[in-house]
């Protein structure tokens, strides 16, 4: 009985993470929460999940590797994200590919399901691969300005607290259990990189 409750908890999250994941094409610039602009970053860092969830796997990845491949994943990963922000800003408007984005969840959630022995070299230049695509997509078409960097902090911010304490959390869990379930976590990343690429060619 168990058994099958799990399996239809992860069949709900597969769908559900896919619906997530299915959004229109988004504009350069931030929604205003009201708060200043810091947390109109924060927030549209949490509310992208084409963003959030590549960010949530490079740092369940990192967590599985190990301490050092953490601390790496969580200074690299900002850094390369601020960097190709600033560097997109002169770019012209970019809505995005639906197609980029599902690969990147492919290729993550892969990473996470296998529980790849990548070297710190590979992990980190992933991160910052991974940084500088998504900043970049996120900086195209803003004007560089001071309120504009103050939202870029707030974003890379949550970036960083992200990867910090998922990488943490999971390089503290030592039972086999805790690793298989980081894994089954990948497996649902990947299963919406599918999904994700399916409306992708269907709306090509």
């Amino acid at each position: 009985m168990s058994g099958a409750r799990l399996s239809k908890a992860g069949t709900w999250a597969i769908v559900g993470i896919g619906l997530a994941c299915y959004s229109e094409p988004a504009e350069a610039h931030l929604n205003s929460t009201g708060m200043g602009p810091a947390y109109d970053g924060l927030l549209h860092f949490l509310t992208s999940p084409e963003d959030l969830v590549p960010a949530l796997a490079l740092a369940l990845l990192a967590g599985l590797r190990g301490i050092e491949f953490g601390r790496r994943a969580s200074l690299t990963l900002p850094a390369a994200w601020l960097l190709g922000s600033l560097i997109g800003m002169t770019a012209a408007v970019s809505a995005g590919s639906a197609l980029l984005s599902s690969l990147w969840f492919l290729l993550m959630g892969a990473l996470v399901i296998t529980d790849a022995r990548l070297s710190l070299r590979m992990v980190t230049a992933l991160a910052a691969l991974l940084g500088l695509t998504h900043g970049y997509l996120n900086g195209a078409g803003m004007s560089l300005s001071g309120i504009v960097l103050i939202a870029l902090a707030g974003l890379v911010s949550g970036v960083f607290v992200l990867t910090v304490l998922a990488s943490a959390l999971v390089t503290r869990a030592q039972a086999q259990w805790a690793r298989v379930a980081v894994r089954v976590a990948g497996s649902w990343i990947a299963a919406s990189g599918l999904l994700m690429l399916g409306w992708s060619l269907r709306k090509g």
